[in-house]
């Protein structure tokens, strides 16, 4: 069905770094449509000054305290992204070896690297013990022998945190709820206790923290405020048995706006975390932070170009050249990302599917999108800065998308679009005689 309507602009979510001006939807001082016709599509462009404000809003929030904000770089992990929020004075937030290497590429000090995830190996332990990283966030009991027993082997002493499931549900997609009891992290609440006795005996580890992580795109306070009433109440009682904790680590999953989503500002959040803090008498002990989709998850857009109309009985299929290997997150959570025109045309609008060209049914951008669109007319895929580049893959052999980060009127190519001679470089042709 169409609806009439003047060539109108819509809504963008998130920061006001991407908007509207003479008709053109613009990066920073960048018209979109430019960058498209530069690099091709899919094209993720990023705004450094959407990272650097949304980083501001927890610097603001955390101003006087003792604290590390160590970015979770598995939402994005490209190099520019890295150096970014590494030289505005940031840690890095790892859960593999490669996300390592990445954070040390992107001249991160090592010291204030934090390591988490449940399945970290013995050669991921020794690379990170090597290079002197800040801190292991510990998820399980074999985990601390494991890492005892490869900080002996280099004469070594690793610092651990342990991550504490403090079972509070923090209202998001069960994919990215990490803190109940069923799901698969952490130390459960009522075990804490005894696995820092157990971890402080073993002499390859010096303990000095404690970790919570509930979940991702959290848009209320009121499961943070929770987990921390959890984790002081722990907290008090690792101390009262003789243990000190020189760092609380609250984690991240700040949500952001996707669909008209109203998570608190980050300085207001942390208003209200350190007013708890202090009331309970910790508000002087060192925290660590880790935010990543509050970070980059506004700041990113995927233009992505129209390809074919398909109108049909019961759907009409908008087909884009972007697909589920580009932007898993829509297959993955069914996830909505806002669609967007980048040059807005007046006419009549018609409900479509935005698909792309993955041989999957699976394969959808937005369902139910009212676009006044034609074939080759540019279309952003917003809020994509976050598990998308990171998540991409090479499904179907389609090769990964370029980036480009905009600062202002300035422009950088950070990732060349990934050709069929990089997929095939590391394989080889058949040769068993």
């Amino acid at each position: 069905m169409a609806h009439s309507s003047a060539p109108a602009v819509p809504r963008l979510p998130g920061h006001p770094h991407f908007a509207y001006r003479d008709g053109q939807l613009m990066a920073e001082g960048v018209p979109v449509a430019e960058l498209a016709r530069t690099h091709g599509t899919p094209l993720f462009v990023y705004s450094q000054s959407a990272m650097l404000d949304a980083l501001a809003a927890y610097q603001r929030g955390l101003a006087g305290r003792d604290a590390l904000i160590c970015y979770a770089m598995k939402a994005n992990s490209s190099l520019a992204v890295l150096q970014t929020f590494v030289q505005a004075g940031c840690g890095l937030d790892i859960v593999s070896g490669g996300e390592l290497e990445r954070a040390l590429r992107a001249g991160v000090v090592p010291g204030k690297v934090i390591f988490s995830g449940v399945g970290k190996t013995r050669a991921e332990m020794r690379r990170a013990l090597e290079v002197g990283i800040g801190c292991f966030n510990v998820e399980s009991l074999p985990e601390l022998d494991v890492l005892n027993e490869v900080a002996l082997s280099l004469g070594l002493c690793a610092p651990v945190s342990l991550r504490v499931n403090p079972d509070v549900d923090a209202k998001t997609h069960p994919y990215i709820s990490t803190g109940l009891k069923g799901n698969k992290f952490g130390i459960a609440h009522s075990d804490a206790l005894e696995a820092y006795r157990y971890a402080a005996q073993l002499p390859g580890l010096r303990v000095v923290g404690i970790d919570c992580h509930i979940g991702s795109q959290i848009t209320e306070m009121s499961p943070y405020l929770d987990a921390m009433d959890r984790v002081l109440d722990l907290v008090a009682a690792v101390e009262a048995s003789g243990l000190h904790l020189e760092h609380i680590d609250f984690g991240g999953g700040l949500g952001i706006d996707y669909q008209g989503d109203t998570p608190p500002a980050a300085d207001v959040l942390w208003q209200a975390l350190l007013a708890k803090l202090d009331a309970r008498g910790y508000g002087q002990r060192k925290l660590l932070l880790e935010p990543g989709r509050s970070l980059v998850g506004n700041a990113g857009l995927c233009v992505t170009e129209t390809v074919y109309l398909k109108p049909g009985e019961q759907k009409n299929f908008l087909v884009v050249d972007a697909a589920m290997n580009d932007l898993p997150r829509p297959a993955m959570y069914e996830a909505y990302h806002a669609i967007v025109p980048v040059q807005p045309r007046a006419g009549d609008t018609t409900v479509w599917d935005v698909v792309g060209p993955v041989c999957e049914s699976g394969d959808w951008l937005g369902r139910d999108r009212a676009l006044a669109v034609q074939p080759g007319d540019l279309l952003a895929v917003c809020s994509t800065g976050a598990y998308c580049m990171s998540m991409s893959s090479n499904y179907n052999s389609r090769g990964r998308a370029a980036e480009v980060l905009v600062r202002g009127s300035q422009v950088q190519l950070i990732r060349a679009r990934e050709t069929v001679d990089d997929q095939l470089r590391l394989e080889a042709s058949l040769n068993l005689g």
